[in-house]
């Protein structure tokens, strides 16, 4: 295959070979004959003896599925594991292996069944779709050579044109390489971001592009289409910037960043040179597309990562322009929507409003902010459900299990019945829950137990009445902060309070100031790099540093309960200083507005939220002064375990019920009885009825947890002696037992 250029008028060797392909592709054969014929189309083109491809069968096994010039009886079992052999190689790598001499390569592996011990020379290129790779092209020869840069990369833009069929399906059919694609059952496995089941129909924030024509006659009429298509890319991301001066200067980063990848002449000129080799100019851009997709997979430093997620949305704008395939497709949200997105920023999530039945991301954590969401909503999210995107299509049938963090995408008929028996016993026993909403959470033997709900958006208010919860343990103050582009001012601040404790009836609210930082960047807050966010600077170490927000806050708090109880709560406090200085700031503010003339809450409280292990260790003066303090085990777990909650490899190996964590729970308790200090749990674990009752058991008398959780926390509690079950966590705590989980399981069993 000679170099061509954009200026080439006569059809060069790849456009020639591409044409066949397409010929080939277009004919009435079944799926099986027309991978057979294609590669026999590339052999001859490339002058070798061997072509061969290779298809994934699962996420992990790579079968031989067509092969012109190996045994053909090979065919359909020859398999390999990811990573196995130099096929398996540049699978896992995404990257070519060409090499004159095969069996010297590290890794190799002879086939005996495909009698290839007689080629030495091989090429192997990924087949490749938006990142995600479908299998391996292979060619070989009996002659010791090294493909010249010009094959690799005529063999690369073949790869592109394979992944594309693969995708619309031609190679689908009796006898084929491949079950129809977007058609079988699938199963994706990702982290739990929100408990809970719900089943629905897919729903995705971003339709997919498909490109139908990857493959054209004319590379000028194609190159022409492109240029076009850049000048329209170029013109709206200008009018982006135009209409963004106002913007803080990291917004306006983000788009000149966008405007230089636009105006790039290097990547229209790598675009223009596969569409002169035969591709389509929209095949040309999911080319590069992909390309970036495996650079930003293998890039290790998060800026160059984040320039080369710049360049992907911008490949996306361009696809939507050359196909016309825009984000409004005409199609309808189906009636029991289940939200499937790469990811989700939360002003975009709460757009969709709690109509979701479920959330799936390829991307997100389980403490970012559309986790927060979800679980104001009570609906089921699972992320880290990578592959989702390019496998789902709008209006799929989909179950989310948020139990265990699976996804059943086209679930067959045996799946579907087994979580509808599930969820019709949930449905049964939450009607059992009700009869139980004007009731106390009275134990066996007399002791009763706050039971509070979360909550973080006025749409979360209205669950307080029928959940029976006696209050809002904690509200989330950082999602009024976090859906804006800029800061809200403090009358819309005290005018949203005002509207929460109106809500709320009467019934108490704790306000949780902002807790902003680690994974909860402020759209226009310059975020900062830092090693470990999750230990950095955030939360009140944010507000003391930088109090202007702070006392805005807390001005817009005490305005908005103007003769009503207020109750503020500092968040991640690590020492005594910390709650001693921002309480000064609170008082402060008190002292100002009375000062001015406002109407002051009729009683404040201020408390803090103990994250930390340092905090359970604090001078006894911090919980004499503190008029209460919950415990936030979501992070009090993590930082005591040294278990990242967002790794999934660490974060389930550390039982709640771990004697160790439960004897620092039981030593703030008993730090907070001597002072005369309530205490609540808050958090995840809260809303578990085992833990809970076992807190409930050592002395906690508040929890604070989602508001679908009271029902089945209180059942548990009115049905459980907790002095009994103390006596039995405190033998399994003087024991060897590493856990209480055991003990304690048995002893409710049995009654």
């Amino acid at each position: 295959m000679n170099q061509e250029t954009p200026q080439s008028e006569e059809p060069t060797e790849s456009r020639k070979l591409l044409g066949r392909l397409r010929e080939a592709l277009a004919s009435d054969s079944a799926g099986q004959e027309r991978l057979d014929k294609v590669t026999e189309i590339i052999a001859n083109s490339m002058g070798v003896e061997v072509c061969s491809i290779y298809l994934f069968r699962d996420s992990e096994t790579l079968e031989l599925c067509a092969t012109e010039g190996l045994n053909p009886e090979a065919v359909h079992q020859t398999r390999m594991r990811m990573g196995e052999g130099l096929v398996g190689r540049v699978a896992r790598t995404k990257r070519v292996i060409n090499s004159p001499d095969a069996p010297s390569e590290p890794g190799f592996r002879y086939m005996p069944e495909t009698g290839e011990e007689v080629f030495s020379s091989f090429l192997g290129i990924p087949v490749q779709r938006l990142g995600e790779t479908l299998g391996v092209l292979v060619v070989q020869s009996k002659e010791g050579r090294r493909f010249s840069d010009d094959e690799v990369y005529g063999m690369e833009v073949v790869a592109m044109v394979l992944a594309e069929m693969t995708e619309l399906g031609a190679f689908v059919g009796e006898g084929a390489a491949l079950a129809a694609l977007h058609q079988r059952p699938a199963l994706f496995r990702g982290s739990v971001g929100q408990e809970g089941i719900a089943e629905g129909n897919v729903w995705l924030h971003e339709p997919r592009v498909v490109v139908t024509n990857p493959i054209a006659d004319d590379p000028h009429e194609e190159a022409r289409r492109l240029r076009a298509a850049v000048d329209d890319l170029r013109v709206s991301v200008d009018e982006l910037l135009a209409t963004s001066r106002t913007a803080d200067k990291d917004q306006i980063q983000v788009l000149e960043a966008y405007r230089m990848f636009a105006n790039s002449k290097g990547w229209l000129r790598r675009m223009e040179e596969d569409i002169y080799r035969g591709l389509s100019a929209e095949a040309a851009v999911e080319k590069e597309q992909s390309a970036a997709r495996t650079r930003m997979a293998q890039v290790p430093d998060a800026y160059l990562r984040e320039r080369l997620h710049d360049l992907d949305d911008l490949s996306n704008r361009l696809l939507r322009i050359l196909t016309g395939q825009g984000g409004d497709t005409g199609a309808e949200m189906p009636d029991n929507p289940i939200l499937v997105a790469q990811n989700i920023g939360p002003g975009e999530l709460l757009d969709y409003g709690p109509k979701l039945k479920g959330i799936v991301l390829e991307g997100g954590s389980v403490a970012s902010h559309a986790a927060i969401v979800a679980r104001a909503w009570a609906i089921p999210l699972v992320v880290n459900a990578r592959g989702i995107t390019t496998e789902a299509l709008n209006g799929d049938m989909i179950i989310v299990d948020g139990e265990q963090g699976v996804v059943h995408l086209r679930p067959e008929d045996s799946v579907r019945a087994a979580f509808k028996d599930k969820m019709a016993m949930q449905a049964e026993q939450q009607k059992r829950f009700v009869d139980l909403r004007d009731k106390p959470a009275t134990s066996l033997d007399g002791e009763t137990v706050s039971l509070k709900m979360n909550a973080g958006l006025m749409a979360d208010l209205p669950s307080l009445e029928g959940s029976g919860a006696e209050g809002v343990g904690l509200f989330r103050t950082e999602l009024q902060f976090l859906v804006r582009s800029n800061v809200p001012r403090r009358g819309e601040l005290a005018a949203l309070y005002a509207r929460v404790l109106d809500a709320a009836g009467g019934k108490p609210v704790v306000f949780r100031t902002l807790d902003i930082g680690s994974d909860k960047v402020l759209p226009y807050m310059k975020p900062t790099e830092e090693p470990n966010p999750a230990l950095g600077w955030r939360a009140i170490r944010v507000g003391l540093d930088k109090p202007g927000v702070m006392r805005m806050q807390l001005q817009a708090l005490i305005r908005a309960a103007a003769g009503r109880d207020l109750t503020v709560m500092f968040p991640f406090i690590a020492q005594y200083d910390e709650f001693r200085d921002a309480k000064e700031i609170f008082q402060r503010e008190l002292a100002r507005e009375r000062h001015m003339g406002h109407i002051l809450p009729t009683n404040v409280q201020v408390g803090a939220m103990l994250e930390t292990p340092s905090l359970a260790f604090a001078p006894r003066q911090f919980f004499h002064e503190a008029d209460f303090i919950s415990i936030g085990g979501n992070d009090l777990k993590q930082f005591f375990f040294a278990a990242d909650r967002e790794n999934e490899r660490v974060r389930r190996r550390y039982d709640t019920l771990n004697t160790s964590f439960l004897n620092i729970i039981d030593l703030v308790i008993q730090r907070c009885d001597e002072a005369g200090t309530p205490v609540s749990f808050c958090g995840e674990d809260a809303g578990r009825p085992v833990e809970a009752v076992c807190f409930a058991a050592l002395g906690m008398r508040q929890l604070s947890m989602r508001a679908a959780s009271i029902g089945p926390v209180k059942h548990l509690i009115r049905r459980t002696d907790l002095g009994e079950l103390k006596q039995v966590i405190d033998e399994a705590r003087s024991s060897s037992e590493q856990s209480v989980r055991g003990p304690v399981m048995d002893y409710l069993f049995r009654r």
